[in-house]
């Protein structure tokens, strides 16, 4: 089986601790993690391309070696003359992750400011992946450009991926971080959130709760991330289902671990259609991902 996953967002400069005071650089972000995850998972025949703005300095161009030396595709990505990518720096306590930012001017707020570009490469893919931050770092106008042309790619039958990553630090305000990422679900065939996160900004009760919500909003197929107590499925025309989480004895860093869940999800869905073996899947290799430090983990790591 063969197609095209697009995922769309932001890359920025990762700062994580390299011990003795010392810094590594990085590329990393939500959903270039998650594309990263879905390379190494997917089948040789599947094609992963990442959709965001760059500049056109030298921190851009080593962003875009590195993703094509991951055979992460290039091409859908706008160069923007005198800006630059984000950069973020990991903060851990035992195993626990906070980040310092540096993204308000970013190239990569950018990325659907050119609605025809925009438009024709959703276009060309098959499956489209975005999240809650995707939203979050764009211009309120350009931002209902990419929910515009996903409703008209969900339309068309196109297979649509979110994952609401709330972050309530890049919104203006709660009221419109919940209308939008409301409104992102919306435009979605498949969400998949992670219940901490609904639970504490949609007041959700239960697993359930959450379920229902976004069921209600239209989604066909629902992916409920609830770390240590594994993740519950709701899919059009099947039974509830959970999927137990992969057990780990030392927890490093959890930074990456859903965007691993849900990069390995996609690829063994995408490829074999069975949504419970799929996230039984995905709950290994995030747990391979919580085992080391930084976002990415090469392949010899995480299939080792």
């Amino acid at each position: 089986m063969s197609g095209h996953l697009l995922s769309i967002g932001e890359c920025m400069v990762e700062l994580s601790q390299a011990g003795d005071g010392l810094l590594r650089k990085g590329f990393a972000g939500d959903t270039f993690n998650t594309a990263w995850y879905a390379r190494l998972c997917a089948a040789p025949g599947w094609q992963v391309d990442y959709l965001t703005a760059l500049g056109d300095d030298q921190t851009s161009q080593d962003m875009l070696g590195f993703m094509a030396h991951a055979g992460i595709g290039t091409d859908a990505i706008r160069r923007l003359p005198g800006r630059m990518p984000g950069l973020y720096m990991i903060h851990l306590k035992d195993g626990e992750r906070s980040f310092s930012y540096w993204r308000e001017t970013a190239a990569a707020r950018q990325l659907a400011a050119d609605g025809d570009h925009l438009r024709r490469e959703l276009e060309s893919a098959d499956l489209l992946y975005f999240s809650g931050i995707t939203l979050a770092i764009l211009p309120d106008a350009d931002a209902e450009t990419l929910l515009s042309e996903l409703r008209r790619a969900k339309a068309a039958g196109k297979r649509v991926a979110f994952d609401p990553n709330i972050r309530p630090r890049l919104w203006k305000d709660r009221e419109r971080m919940l209308s939008v990422i409301s409104e992102g679900a919306r435009a979605s065939t498949l969400v998949l959130p992670s219940f901490d996160d609904e639970a504490q900004h949609f007041g959700d009760a239960s697993v359930a709760a959450t379920l229902d919500r976004y069921t209600g909003l239209g989604v066909a197929d629902i992916v409920v991330k609830d770390g240590p107590n594994g993740a519950t499925l709701r899919f059009a025309g099947r039974e509830d289902m959970h999927v137990p989480a992969t057990m780990v004895e030392r927890i490093v860093d959890t930074t990456s671990a859903g965007d691993s869940f849900n990069g390995a999800f996609l690829a063994h869905y995408l490829e074999h259609g069975d949504p419970a073996a799929a996230a039984a899947f995905a709950a290994g290799i995030a747990a391979r991902v919580i085992g080391e430090h930084g976002a990415l983990i090469p392949r010899e790591k995480l299939f080792a």
